[in-house]
């Protein structure tokens, strides 16, 4: 049985400021691209059989300048659609909603691009990939190329715990590596923000 390698794209103008980029196509940076660059040697001694990647181009040049060609884009592993709260930081949004925190107080919505998602929405998607991710593991390692908080549930989602429980996991880095396994028939994480 293979690892599910969930790799977290790199660096964008807006993870670096802290704003919320669910369904905005934000680049990377030239620090961003330098991170997916050096995380080729490492993915290349794994092989993965399949690679899934949000269909936003921050993660697609992820994928590809970390080695891993024929990403397949899965519009299931985009980021959590903030709503009305896309582009602005936490700190923003607190000024109008003190206390908020969004696992347990979700987004609002916003406008026809972004309408805005719950956790609930975001989970479905994470365990359709997961389902999807499972067979494929039986040949060997999976990559998916994802975003923060999407990699966040789709991990508790393959320990089987709530997607609330999300907010137990630290935020991956930008260009960063997570490994999904199993030991003795129960999933664990073997690693998480490896750079």
């Amino acid at each position: 049985m293979g690892e599910l390698i969930v790799i977290r794209h790199g660096q964008t103008e807006w993870s670096l400021s802290g704003r919320h980029a669910g369904r905005t196509d934000v680049p990377l940076t030239a620090a961003g691209e330098a991170a997916a660059r050096d995380l080729a040697p490492r993915l290349a001694r794994r092989r993965p059989v399949a690679v899934l990647s949000s269909p936003l181009s921050r993660a697609m040049r992820t994928a590809e300048l970390a080695g891993l060609t024929g990403a397949e884009p899965d519009p299931a592993l985009l980021e959590w659609d903030y709503g009305g709260y896309e582009g602005l930081t936490a700190e923003q949004i607190r000024e109008s909603r003190p206390g908020w925190d969004l696992w347990r107080d979700g987004v609002v919505p916003g406008d026809a691009d972004h309408p805005g998602e719950q956790l609930g929405q975001v989970a479905a998607r994470t365990d359709a990939v997961l389902d999807r991710v499972r067979a494929l593991l039986r040949e060997g390692d999976v990559a998916v190329v994802a975003h923060g908080h999407l990699a966040r549930v789709l991990t508790v989602r393959w320990l089987g715990l709530d997607a609330s429980a999300s907010r137990l996991l630290g935020h991956p880095h930008p260009g960063t590596l997570g490994f999904l396994a199993t030991e003795d028939g129960q999933p664990v994480i073997s690693a998480w923000n490896v750079p």
